[in-house]
């Protein structure tokens, strides 16, 4: 590109959002031109800057936090919009953003799936843009990079979902997973996972010194899973750890016979090993979270088990599970180097 592609930030307060804008003033290839907010979020009549809503970004970042206005958005050049709002936010949102043909990054779940029914089950309201659906593109950059360089519509990945599908995918579609068999997620998570909003399960003395499963059989990740990996034999039972940022993924699936430890290895090393923002660890040397945290990597560890095999993987929620792979998404979308402000 012969200019800095201009970029919108929209929930630009949000944890994601707050995060997407530090990665991106280290970005150095694009002009970061306009921050939103989502017509939920409440602003004052005197507009307030980044710097003063977030310190953090004091002598960095003073851009003025506007009201959402896609019209504006188009007035100003924008070429790509970071939409980092609510699920039902997004939902209104994107096709007004889309009739004005601007490429969007959504971080929410409203374009994640598929199949339109299983919006009212899994994210508690009806999805009214079928034709914008079809042309959603989910996000998982590894998997899906050739389709997401041509995406006008980009589903950004959840965060569990990506910490499970990055190293269950490739063995599935070797056929190193047994079909017949239950494939068990046990996923822990930290409290920034669950968004800025305040609640009961997430006050600082419900969640220190505490560590709880929650939404069982009833997390909206569940459906994206099953989904992407193209098998509903999955169980995912997500938890709460009393940290602010990562996610550790413990895997158990049942592998086909006779596949052993080399077929495993062989088959993450074919599609991983020359991914940049993939770490792949030797058998028994397994990630933490420690590893990972205010990064863009995904670390796979794994371990033989007789006829199992027990997948280890770490991301940042806020990171590979958020805002990380939404820049690395950005980069693929318009043609940059894929780990510009990421590494």
């Amino acid at each position: 590109m012969s200019k800095k592609p201009k970029i919108a930030v929209i929930g630009s307060t949000g944890y994601s959002g707050a995060e997407i804008i530090r990665l991106l003033l280290k970005h150095g290839q694009i002009n970061l031109n306009t921050l939103m907010t989502s017509n939920e979020e409440r602003i004052s009549s005197k507009s307030i800057s980044i710097s003063q809503a977030l310190p953090q970004f004091i002598n960095q970042c003073n851009l003025p936090i506007e009201p959402l206005n896609s019209s504006l958005l188009k007035e100003r050049g924008i070429d790509l919009v970071f939409l980092a709002t609510p699920n039902e936010s997004s939902h209104r949102v994107i096709p007004e953003l889309l009739r004005h043909n601007l490429q969007v990054i959504d971080l929410s779940g409203a374009f994640r799936l598929r199949d339109i029914d299983q919006y009212s089950k899994w994210y508690g309201f009806k999805h009214l843009f079928p034709s914008e659906l079809e042309l959603s593109v989910y996000g998982l950059t590894e998997i899906n990079r050739l389709e997401i360089k041509n995406a006008q519509l980009l589903a950004n990945p959840g965060c569990y979902p990506t910490s499970i599908l990055l190293p269950l995918i490739p063995l599935h579609r070797a056929n190193l997973i047994d079909y017949n068999s239950t494939i068990i997620c046990d996923s822990k998570s930290g409290v920034s996972g669950a968004g800025k909003s305040p609640s009961t399960a997430t006050h600082f003395s419900e969640v220190t010194e505490n560590f709880n499963a929650y939404k069982v059989n009833q997390h909206q990740h569940s459906p994206e899973i099953w989904q992407e990996l193209g098998n509903s034999k999955v169980i995912f039972t997500p938890h709460l750890l009393p940290i602010n940022r990562g996610i550790l993924s413990t895997i158990y699936v049942k592998l086909s016979d006779p596949v052993d430890a080399k077929d495993v290895s062989d088959c993450l090393n074919l599609n991983y090993s020359n991914e940049s923002m993939v770490r792949l660890f030797k058998e028994g040397t397994l990630p933490q979270v420690k590893y990972v945290a205010h990064t863009n990597f995904c670390d796979i560890g794994w371990e033989i088990a007789g006829t199992h095999l027990i997948i280890v993987s770490a991301i940042d929620n806020l990171g590979k599970g958020a805002a990380g792979q939404a820049v690395q998404n950005m980069n693929v979308m318009l043609g940059l180097e894929e780990t510009l402000g990421l590494i």
